[in-house]
């Protein structure tokens, strides 16, 4: 076994690949990758020197050490967004090719015996999964490509580069798959397109509230908002509950509720504390 490498990984996916019949997958194969090698070649980048793997609906692609990822991003990613605009604006929309590419960079082993070890590699094929980035291209009819990178890219190579790569374009987003235990957070765009009013699930606000955590805080604090409503007009308020003594509550156990008193149950007192 080799030494893994740091390389960048880029994961492509076809959009809607399995509802084409026999002939119209051949198609799709064939310009999917036509454009991908005219993208990379109007860029200055050498797509013969990448180490890809294929599938019938895209590919993995690990990239050359020397090759810069600002260019990948930048440059490549915006190059192929325009051909495929350009292929699909003449064709019916089932023959149309539309790509989510995921980008990340990570320790991977190219000498493995059926694919690329490395947990590098399953986080970008999760990326490209994500259901938020799925949702994202399909509202856009006309849109090439919507792109997904990692924190890591988005924080070292987009957000470096402004200009080129219009970080102001970027959702954050949470990419969950429950069933594998994956969930992590990373940016999202339609390339030449306004996410701002969109509805796209999973997106992450500056400050975090819509993450899965600040979710649930907020659905407590309603519950105790609620609460307290009901106490303050003759209800019961009820809150966190520890038991003193006995594991049940009965006779003479004493619980201490979110009122600030002890309850002797069975008795009818409250005890102030």
């Amino acid at each position: 076994m080799q030494h893994p490498e740091r390389r960048l990984l880029i994961s492509v996916d076809m959009e809607r690949y399995s509802r084409r019949s026999n002939l119209q997958q051949y198609e799709a194969q064939r310009y999917f990758r036509e454009l991908l090698h005219e993208a990379a070649d109007t860029v200055g980048l050498d797509r013969v020197a990448w180490t890809t793997q294929q599938a019938g609906d895209g590919e993995l692609a690990i990239v050359p050490r020397e090759v810069s990822e600002s260019r990948v991003i930048g440059k490549f990613v915006p190059e192929l967004n325009r051909r495929l605009r350009s292929h699909n604006s003449s064709r019916l929309p089932v023959a149309r090719i539309r790509l989510r590419v995921a980008v990340h960079q990570g320790l991977v082993h190219l000498d493995g015996a059926n694919g690329f070890p490395g947990n590098a590699v399953v986080f970008v094929c999760r990326l490209c999964e994500a259901d938020p980035v799925k949702k994202a291209l399909a509202a856009f009819p006309e849109a090439g490509v919507a792109l997904v990178v990692s924190t890591e890219i988005f924080r070292d190579v987009v957000s470096e580069y402004p200009e080129e790569m219009r970080p102001e374009r970027f959702l954050r987003i949470e990419v969950a798959h429950p069933d594998k235990e994956f969930r992590e957070h990373a940016w999202l765009c339609v390339v030449d397109e306004d996410l701002s009013g969109v509805s796209v699930p999973g997106v992450v606000p500056p400050d975090g509230e819509g993450s899965a955590q600040a979710v649930e805080e907020s659905a407590d604090n309603g519950e105790a908002e609620a609460a307290n409503r009901a106490a303050d007009h003759g209800g019961i308020r009820t809150g966190d509950i520890r038991v003193k003594g006995q594991n049940a509550i009965g006779h003479g156990a004493t619980a201490i509720g979110s009122l600030g008193r002890d309850t002797n149950f069975g008795t009818g007192r409250g005890n102030p504390r």
